[in-house]
Order: C-alpha cells, then structure tokens, then sequence
C-alpha cells in the first residue's frame, strides 16, 4: 500500500529538482503549456481546422487571424493547435511503446542471455544498419498514410535504443550483491528481475524515453512532410509545413509559424531531458564539463595569484636594493662626520 504513495513523492521529487534551474523551469513550463493548449484546442481554436474560406487566402497576420490564413483560406493558428494534438500524441504513443518492449526486451537478454539475447542482438544490428528516416519511408509505403501505421512504423525500429540500453544496464546489475541475495534466498529469477532489476535501470531510460519524445515528433513531421504520413485531413505540421513551400516568398506564415511551433517544443523537451539526465546521473558529461571548466578557472586564478605574489616579490626585492646602497652612504657619510667632529 505504501509503494504508490512513495513512488509519487519520488515524482514530485524529481519534478522539484528539476525547476530548481532556470533552464528546466522554462522547459517545463514551455512543454505544460502545449499540452494544455493541445488538450482544449477544441475550446481555445477560434475557428474550424477545416473550414475554408477562399475569398481570405493566404491573408496575412492580422486581428482577425493571428497568424494569417493558408492558401484555403485556413486559419493558421486554429490548425497550429490541433496539429500539437498529432505531434504530442504521436511522440507519446510511440515512446510508450518502444520503451516498453526495448526494455523488458533488453533486460530479459541482458539476464538469461542464451539464444534469446544472440536473437534479439542480431535483430537488433540489422535494424541498425538501416537509416531511421529511410527505413519509416519504406515502412510507411508498405502500410498506407494513417495514424496507427504511423506509430506502427516508427515503433519497428524505434525499440532498439531502449534494448541496447536496458541490456547494457541488465549486465551491470546482475554482479550487484542485492541480485547474489534475492538468489541465495531462493527468488525466482523473473521476480527478481521484474521487481529488482528494472526498477534500478529505469532513471536512464526515463532520460532516454524523454529526449526520444522529440526526436520521433520530428520523424514524424519529416514523414508528413514527405506526403507519408499524417493524411492531409488531419493538421499535422509537417503537412502544413509543405504546404507552404510554394508560397514562401509571398506568405511566410504558412509554414514558417508550424515550423517556429515544433521547433519550440522540440527544444523544450530536449532541455527537460538533460535536465533529467543531471538529475539521475550527477556524474555525466554535462556535470563533468562544468567541474572541468571550474577546476580550469581555479587552476587559471591560482596561476595568477602566484604571477602577482611573485611580481610583487621582485618589486620589493629591487626597492630593498635600490634602498641598500642609498641607506650605506648616509650611514658612511654621518660617521665620517662623527669623526671630523674633534
């Protein structure tokens, strides 16, 4: 009974420490204003994402329409709002289920090995050897145009990270001591690693699964873009992001303004992932640079304090010597008039 409550406190935890900086706190608040936005775009939009209105096409940002209208006459924003639903949804969804079956996948070869691990790392390495973008294209011309294919395609290949992962981490704790204990007191192998092992690996994959939220929004567009993935009855930004190469030169807004919007949230959510990432893992690269730049400022401060110490010392030295002989001649002149004094 207790496991949920502290396991929410542990959220609410790492959720604190992560707007303790500037950086994490604008991420945050970037990325929680999409989602509401994407939530009650029904409610916020102020127009229909499909009505059109030709007699306004490509009218440019005004009261009106904010951000101007497409070449339908199509309201900028309206549609900018709802294809934040596609994008966040898409992101999601296949986050949730390549990290899903990437780990448990992993964690399973990374504890039994066998012929299961050499399977599934030879699978692995072949889905490696195809370029993510063209492998979602090929994909994609196989399925059809749609949502689910969509997920589906980039799910295929995009659980092999999460593997490589998880199965790396899998490795290193299984020599722990805890593992060793929980077998000498005769627990199952799969108990232990369902209630042992993976909860131990899960801060990385968390880090992982937050940055990969983005880059699968960005195949995602890239893929709609290409006229292969979101039907063009759905917003998408991709979509509307072509949509507007024609124009371009004469109505910037149409793809300029989605453009601006993934970019956005895309940079958001990679900043929460690196945020996390020095939150889990305070030995990272981002907390070893630091520590190198400061060493390197108090090696330099310690350089120069010794360079003024020591120009300071030959100063004085030579102000001593200069003063030496000055100080030999008034003592030689009062005792030579010391002597005349008789």
């Amino acid at each position: 009974m207790s496991a949920a409550p502290s396991r929410g406190a542990g959220v609410l935890k790492v959720m604190a420490r992560v707007v303790e900086t500037p950086l994490g706190l604008i991420s945050t608040t970037v990325i929680g204003i999409y989602i509401l936005l994407a939530i009650f775009a029904p409610v916020v939009a102020p127009y229909d994402p499909d009505a059109t209105v030709l007699g306004q096409r490509l009218a440019a940002p005004s009261a009106d329409h904010w951000f101007g209208t497409d070449s339908l006459g199509r309201d900028i924003l309206t549609r900018t709002l709802y294809g934040a639903r596609v994008s966040l949804l898409i992101g999601l969804l296949t986050v949730i289920i390549t990290a899903v079956f990437g780990t448990v996948t992993g964690a399973l070869g990374g504890y039994f090995r066998g012929a299961f691990d050499s399977i599934t790392g030879r699978l692995t390495e072949l889905l490696l050897a195809f370029p993510y973008l063209i492998f979602a294209i090929g994909m994609m011309a196989f399925l059809g145009p749609g949502f689910a294919n969509l997920v589906m395609a980039l799910s295929l290949k995009g659980w092999v990270e999460f593997y490589r992962l998880a199965r790396g981490q899998t490795l290193d704790q299984a020599a722990m001591e805890y593992v060793e204990a929980s077998q000498a007191l005769g627990q199952r192998r799969f108990r232990t690693l369902f209630r042992e092992i993976i909860p131990n690996i899960l801060p990385p994959v968390v880090v992982l699964a937050t940055l990969r939220v983005g880059y699968f929004m960005v195949l995602e567009a890239s893929l709609s873009f290409l006229g292969v993935g979101i039907p063009p009855s759905i917003p998408a930004w991709g979509s509307m992001i072509a949509d507007g190469r024609g124009v371009l030169f004469i109505a910037w807004w149409v793809s300029t303004i989605p453009g601006i919007a993934l970019l956005i949230l895309v940079l958001s959510i990679n900043l929460l992932g690196e945020r996390l990432q020095e939150i889990y893992d305070p030995k990272g690269k981002s907390r070893q640079r630091f520590n190198r730049w400061r060493r390197r400022q108090q090696r330099l401060g310690a350089q120069v304090g010794a360079t003024n110490g020591v120009t300071q010392g030959g100063a004085g030295g030579a102000m001593t010597a200069a003063a030496g002989p000055s100080t030999a001649t008034g003592t030689a002149v009062q005792s030579g008039s010391t002597r005349k004094a008789p």
